[in-house]
């Protein structure tokens, strides 16, 4: 026996809404799971990702740590040029000093 009120599906289980009427249930569970996985999936897509939600305080970390990077670089490669400069003032100094007492 059907009542107006509930609507009873093949395998015995009564279904209140008028949409799910031709639908077996099984059928049904899986269109509302498809239907959540849909709605979980475009919701974790439109979240802003980690990098893009940074504070100030982390680029300003970041930059004053590559700040510092670039200048160790740098006092380094300053460092090897003078040196390479004063070996070859002592290499003229020796090729001088040849040519003097020669």
């Amino acid at each position: 026996m059907v009542s107006d009120k509930y609507r009873v599906a093949a395998n015995g289980v009564q279904l209140r809404c008028n949409i799910a009427q031709g639908i077996p249930f099984g059928e049904l569970m899986r269109r509302i799971a498809a239907l959540g996985l849909l709605l979980a999936s475009s919701l974790a897509w439109s979240l802003p990702g980690r990098t893009e939600n940074k504070s100030i305080g982390e680029n300003g970390r970041e930059a004053r740590k590559a700040a510092k990077q670039q200048q160790k670089a740098s006092k380094k490669m300053a460092k090897k040029q003078r040196k390479a400069a004063k070996k070859y003032q002592r290499a003229q100094r020796k090729a001088a000093q040849k040519q003097g007492h020669a």
